[in-house]
Protein backbone atom coordinates (compact mmCIF):
# COMPACT_ATOMS: atom_id res chain seq x y z
CA UNK A 1 0.00 0.00 0.00
CA UNK A 2 1.43 3.26 -0.93
CA UNK A 3 2.82 5.65 2.38
CA UNK A 4 1.81 9.28 1.76
CA UNK A 5 3.60 11.70 4.15
CA UNK A 6 2.45 12.27 7.86
CA UNK A 7 2.06 16.08 7.55
CA UNK A 8 -1.59 16.25 9.05
CA UNK A 9 -2.86 13.62 11.75
CA UNK A 10 -6.20 11.81 11.14
CA UNK A 11 -7.92 12.04 14.02
CA UNK A 12 -9.73 8.38 15.84
CA UNK A 13 -12.96 7.78 16.48
CA UNK A 14 -12.33 8.42 20.61
CA UNK A 15 -10.31 12.36 19.27
CA UNK A 16 -14.08 12.17 17.19
CA UNK A 17 -16.73 13.02 20.79
CA UNK A 18 -18.07 15.97 20.46
CA UNK A 19 -16.37 17.10 23.72
CA UNK A 20 -12.91 15.98 22.50
CA UNK A 21 -12.87 17.70 19.11
CA UNK A 22 -10.39 20.39 18.52
CA UNK A 23 -11.61 23.69 16.91
CA UNK A 24 -13.30 23.50 13.57
CA UNK A 25 -10.77 25.87 11.88
CA UNK A 26 -8.02 23.57 12.86
CA UNK A 27 -9.59 20.32 11.30
CA UNK A 28 -9.54 19.71 7.65
CA UNK A 29 -12.01 17.28 6.10
CA UNK A 30 -10.67 15.08 2.91
CA UNK A 31 -13.38 16.07 0.23
CA UNK A 32 -12.68 12.17 -1.80
CA UNK A 33 -13.25 10.30 1.92
CA UNK A 34 -14.29 12.64 4.45
CA UNK A 35 -11.70 11.65 6.85
CA UNK A 36 -10.82 14.85 9.54
CA UNK A 37 -7.67 15.54 9.75
CA UNK A 38 -5.51 18.06 12.41
CA UNK A 39 -4.10 20.73 10.36
CA UNK A 40 -0.36 21.15 10.80
CA UNK A 41 2.21 23.31 10.31
CA UNK A 42 4.31 22.80 6.89
CA UNK A 43 7.62 23.63 6.39
CA UNK A 44 8.12 25.76 2.51
CA UNK A 45 7.45 23.31 -0.63
CA UNK A 46 5.78 20.15 1.38
CA UNK A 47 2.40 18.79 1.15
CA UNK A 48 0.24 17.41 3.40
CA UNK A 49 -1.87 13.87 2.01
CA UNK A 50 -5.20 12.30 3.40
CA UNK A 51 -3.65 9.24 5.02
CA UNK A 52 -6.91 7.18 4.04
CA UNK A 53 -6.73 7.85 0.35
CA UNK A 54 -4.35 9.56 -0.09
CA UNK A 55 -5.78 13.39 -1.67
CA UNK A 56 -3.27 16.40 -1.28
CA UNK A 57 -5.41 18.40 1.54
CA UNK A 58 -2.41 21.30 2.09
CA UNK A 59 0.37 22.95 0.12
CA UNK A 60 2.58 25.06 1.99
CA UNK A 61 3.91 27.78 -1.04
CA UNK A 62 4.41 30.80 -0.10
CA UNK A 63 4.39 32.05 -3.82
CA UNK A 64 1.47 30.49 -4.66
CA UNK A 65 -1.17 33.68 -4.56
CA UNK A 66 1.03 35.23 -6.55
CA UNK A 67 1.28 32.62 -8.94
CA UNK A 68 -2.71 31.45 -9.08
CA UNK A 69 -3.44 35.55 -9.79
CA UNK A 70 -0.96 35.55 -12.46
CA UNK A 71 -2.26 32.32 -14.12
CA UNK A 72 -5.84 33.70 -13.61
CA UNK A 73 -4.86 37.11 -15.45
CA UNK A 74 -3.18 35.19 -18.65
CA UNK A 75 -6.13 32.60 -18.43
CA UNK A 76 -8.74 35.79 -18.53
CA UNK A 77 -6.40 37.88 -21.48
CA UNK A 78 -6.96 34.03 -22.77
CA UNK A 79 -10.24 34.23 -23.00
CA UNK A 80 -10.93 37.76 -24.54
CA UNK A 81 -8.44 36.63 -27.31
CA UNK A 82 -10.22 33.36 -27.88
CA UNK A 83 -13.74 35.41 -28.41
CA UNK A 84 -12.59 38.11 -30.82
CA UNK A 85 -10.14 36.62 -33.17
CA UNK A 86 -11.17 34.00 -36.12
CA UNK A 87 -11.37 30.08 -34.55
CA UNK A 88 -11.21 28.17 -37.98
CA UNK A 89 -11.07 28.62 -41.61
CA UNK A 90 -12.71 26.06 -43.88
CA UNK A 91 -11.40 26.01 -48.09
CA UNK A 92 -14.08 23.85 -49.48
CA UNK A 93 -14.18 23.27 -53.25
CA UNK A 94 -12.63 26.72 -53.58
CA UNK A 95 -15.33 28.63 -51.32
CA UNK A 96 -13.12 29.89 -47.86
CA UNK A 97 -14.92 30.74 -44.62
CA UNK A 98 -13.79 31.75 -41.20
CA UNK A 99 -15.51 32.09 -38.18
CA UNK A 100 -15.25 32.85 -34.38
CA UNK A 101 -16.38 31.64 -31.11
CA UNK A 102 -18.86 34.96 -31.00
CA UNK A 103 -20.13 34.38 -34.69
CA UNK A 104 -20.65 30.86 -34.19
CA UNK A 105 -22.49 31.58 -30.66
CA UNK A 106 -24.61 34.25 -32.70
CA UNK A 107 -25.54 31.76 -35.14
CA UNK A 108 -28.03 30.04 -33.14
CA UNK A 109 -30.51 33.22 -33.24
CA UNK A 110 -33.45 31.55 -34.60
CA UNK A 111 -36.15 29.51 -32.43
CA UNK A 112 -35.35 26.95 -29.86
CA UNK A 113 -31.66 27.25 -31.13
CA UNK A 114 -31.66 30.32 -29.11
CA UNK A 115 -31.43 28.84 -25.93
CA UNK A 116 -28.14 26.72 -27.18
CA UNK A 117 -27.14 29.85 -27.89
CA UNK A 118 -27.28 31.23 -24.19
CA UNK A 119 -26.03 27.59 -22.83
CA UNK A 120 -22.88 28.10 -25.16
CA UNK A 121 -22.18 31.21 -24.34
CA UNK A 122 -23.05 30.99 -20.82
CA UNK A 123 -20.60 27.35 -20.62
CA UNK A 124 -18.04 28.16 -22.59
CA UNK A 125 -17.27 32.35 -21.82
CA UNK A 126 -19.33 33.85 -18.71
CA UNK A 127 -19.06 31.55 -16.58
CA UNK A 128 -15.24 31.18 -17.21
CA UNK A 129 -14.90 34.43 -17.30
CA UNK A 130 -16.70 35.14 -14.05
CA UNK A 131 -14.83 32.26 -11.85
CA UNK A 132 -11.43 33.77 -13.13
CA UNK A 133 -12.94 37.46 -12.15
CA UNK A 134 -14.27 35.95 -8.57
CA UNK A 135 -10.54 34.25 -7.79
CA UNK A 136 -8.42 37.71 -9.02
CA UNK A 137 -10.71 39.54 -6.68
CA UNK A 138 -10.72 37.49 -4.06
CA UNK A 139 -6.83 36.35 -3.80
CA UNK A 140 -5.50 39.57 -5.29
CA UNK A 141 -4.59 41.26 -2.47
CA UNK A 142 -3.28 37.98 -0.55
CA UNK A 143 -1.02 37.92 -3.23
CA UNK A 144 0.54 41.90 -2.17
CA UNK A 145 0.00 40.47 1.65
CA UNK A 146 -2.54 42.73 2.12
CA UNK A 147 -6.48 42.33 4.02
CA UNK A 148 -8.88 41.07 1.73
CA UNK A 149 -11.69 42.31 0.42
CA UNK A 150 -14.87 43.04 1.68
CA UNK A 151 -16.71 39.35 0.28
CA UNK A 152 -13.59 37.83 -0.74
CA UNK A 153 -14.95 34.93 0.82
CA UNK A 154 -18.20 35.10 -0.84
CA UNK A 155 -16.10 35.22 -4.11
CA UNK A 156 -13.99 32.54 -3.70
CA UNK A 157 -16.97 30.68 -2.35
CA UNK A 158 -18.95 31.65 -6.05
CA UNK A 159 -15.28 30.49 -7.90
CA UNK A 160 -15.35 27.36 -6.17
CA UNK A 161 -19.01 26.85 -6.83
CA UNK A 162 -18.79 27.36 -10.80
CA UNK A 163 -15.80 25.08 -11.30
CA UNK A 164 -17.59 21.87 -12.49
CA UNK A 165 -19.85 24.48 -15.26
CA UNK A 166 -16.72 25.94 -16.48
CA UNK A 167 -16.66 23.93 -19.40
CA UNK A 168 -14.02 25.51 -21.90
CA UNK A 169 -11.73 22.29 -21.76
CA UNK A 170 -14.78 20.14 -22.79
CA UNK A 171 -15.46 23.16 -25.93
CA UNK A 172 -12.00 22.28 -27.16
CA UNK A 173 -11.86 18.63 -26.94
CA UNK A 174 -15.11 18.93 -28.76
CA UNK A 175 -13.99 21.06 -31.25
CA UNK A 176 -10.68 18.69 -31.72
CA UNK A 177 -12.78 15.68 -32.40
CA UNK A 178 -14.95 17.63 -34.89
CA UNK A 179 -11.62 18.74 -37.10
CA UNK A 180 -10.73 15.10 -37.24
CA UNK A 181 -13.80 14.53 -38.65
CA UNK A 182 -14.00 17.35 -40.89
CA UNK A 183 -10.50 17.13 -42.02
CA UNK A 184 -11.00 14.47 -44.32
CA UNK A 185 -13.81 17.10 -46.60
CA UNK A 186 -12.51 20.81 -46.47
CA UNK A 187 -9.10 22.11 -45.70
CA UNK A 188 -9.24 23.29 -41.95
CA UNK A 189 -7.09 26.00 -40.56
CA UNK A 190 -7.30 26.97 -37.02
CA UNK A 191 -6.76 30.19 -36.31
CA UNK A 192 -5.92 32.23 -33.39
CA UNK A 193 -8.55 32.06 -31.31
CA UNK A 194 -7.90 28.16 -31.42
CA UNK A 195 -4.83 28.70 -29.82
CA UNK A 196 -6.24 30.84 -27.46
CA UNK A 197 -8.48 28.40 -26.25
CA UNK A 198 -5.70 25.40 -25.62
CA UNK A 199 -3.64 27.40 -24.25
CA UNK A 200 -6.33 28.99 -21.82
CA UNK A 201 -7.46 25.10 -20.74
CA UNK A 202 -3.36 24.58 -19.89
CA UNK A 203 -3.28 27.95 -18.06
CA UNK A 204 -6.41 26.92 -16.10
CA UNK A 205 -5.06 23.27 -15.32
CA UNK A 206 -2.06 24.55 -13.70
CA UNK A 207 -3.35 27.28 -11.74
CA UNK A 208 -5.97 25.10 -10.41
CA UNK A 209 -3.30 22.53 -9.04
CA UNK A 210 -1.51 25.19 -7.72
CA UNK A 211 -4.51 26.38 -5.74
CA UNK A 212 -4.77 25.32 -1.84
CA UNK A 213 -8.30 25.67 -0.88
CA UNK A 214 -7.18 24.87 2.76
CA UNK A 215 -4.57 27.93 2.62
CA UNK A 216 -6.70 29.96 0.85
CA UNK A 217 -9.61 29.94 3.33
CA UNK A 218 -7.30 30.07 6.36
CA UNK A 219 -5.90 33.40 4.70
CA UNK A 220 -9.11 34.96 4.62
CA UNK A 221 -10.76 34.39 7.69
Amino acid sequence: MRSFPAAVKTISEEEALPNALPPLRDLVACPQCDTLHNAARLPQGARAHCKRCGIRLITENRTAFAQVVSLALTAFVMMLAAVSFPFLELNVAGHHNSISVLQAITAFNDGIALLLAFAVAGFIVLLPLLRLSAIIYAIGPLARGQAPRRGAKTAFGLAEALQPWSMAEIFIVGVTVALIKVAGIATVTTGPAFWAFSGLVLVTILKDQLICRFSIWQALE
